[in-house]
């Protein structure tokens, strides 16, 4: 036997490289009790020249995440102007109608001032790809901002009517996929912490959505006239809250950021406000007080932007950490691996 065979404590054959293991088990051999001395040193995950597997997110967190936020809060308030107006509730209806119309723009001018240029923003306009979330978004949002603009003009002047209510329920028509599709987009990528949850974040995005828009009803409407935005308040916390803790459980390993670092303040952060705005707003309801009203509305508006923040920057640390990348690749190998021995092993 040859001294390349035996390892540095003696152990014959022992093959460092291919006895690595991953995760909480890194470092401990194979068959042995917890007592002993790890042969390998912890798995480190890297690729060529230290680089990430995955190239960094380039987005701006302020626009891209201040793109997030405002998108749904447009996309929700349509919806919640279009039935103040069918309940006849002006002054809320005006409230979400300027809500919707003011959050779409900067949203527009967040993502125009992240792509440098507003060329690039035309340029996606050229053509329609609809196996393209980025692509069927602009064209969405090309589409429903004007309807917001023209809805909040003819409320405000008291002009066109006719042609405000069209544009009002054509807002609200558009209104949920505004609210939802940044969710798409996003999950759309390789990103591990956005793509793993590709289920969920849809239905996060829209209760989030929700209590945005219900905040901002409830900060500018009187208390009267806050009924439906009270309902959305509770309704989309639920929802927000509910769907995000699903959506970890499921995730796996790519849960992890949203539970370490700056992401998880974020999103702890949110969640308080959250469920303490919706809590407030019902508080709210059976006072009918306007001040306590508008701490609720706050609150929920306050919480639903720390969502998108949190949810951004898990994001962009999952894309910097190759682990997030490799444990899941090889995990799904090794289950691919187990089905076709299974399936092969049949009569």
């Amino acid at each position: 036997m040859s001294g390349s065979d035996v390892s540095r404590d003696g152990v014959e054959g022992a093959r460092p490289g291919r006895d690595a293991l991953t995760g909480a088990h890194a470092g401990r051999r194979r068959g042995r009790g917890r007592g002993e001395r790890a042969v390998v040193p912890d798995a480190e995950f890297s690729s060529y020249y230290g680089e990430p597997v995955l190239n960094r997110p380039t987005w701006k967190a302020l626009d891209i995440a201040g793109y997030l936020f405002c998108g749904g809060l447009a996309g929700a308030s349509s919806l919640l102007a279009a039935g103040a107006d069918a309940t006849a509730r002006p002054v809320l209806a005006r409230t979400a109608k300027l809500g919707a119309a003011g959050a779409i723009s900067v949203s527009l001018a967040a993502l125009v001032h992240d792509l440098g240029r507003p060329a690039r923003f035309l340029n996606m306009l050229r053509v329609v790809k609809p196996t393209s979330p980025m692509s069927l978004g602009s064209w969405l949002l090309a589409g429903y901002a004007p309807l917001t603009v023209a809805a909040a003009a003819a409320d405000v002047t008291g002009r066109y009517r006719v042609v405000g209510a069209a544009a009002t329920a054509g807002a609200a028509a558009l209104g949920p996929v505004v609210a939802t599709y940044t969710a798409v987009l996003i999950s759309d990528t390789a990103v591990p912490s956005w793509h793993e949850g590709h289920r969920e974040l849809p239905f996060v995005f829209a209760g989030s959505a929700a209590t945005a828009a219900a905040g901002l009803a409830l900060a500018g409407a009187p208390a009267g006239q806050t009924g439906p935005a009270r309902r959305a308040a509770v309704l989309g916390a639920a929802l927000e809250l509910g769907a995000f803790r699903l959506m970890k459980r499921r995730m796996g390993l790519a849960a992890e950021p949203y539970e370490t670092g700056r992401p998880h303040g974020l999103l702890r952060t949110a969640e308080v406000l959250t469920a303490g705005g919706a809590a407030l707003t019902a508080c709210a309801g059976r006072r009918r007080s306007r001040v306590l009203g508008a701490v609720a509305g706050t609150a929920l508006l306050a919480g639903s932007a720390a969502l998108r923040f949190g949810v951004f920057h898990a994001g962009v640390a999952s894309a910097e950490d190759p682990k997030y990348t490799v444990v899941p690749q090889r995990e799904r190998l090794a289950a691919r691996s187990r089905c076709g021995g299974a399936e092969g092993g049949r009569p």
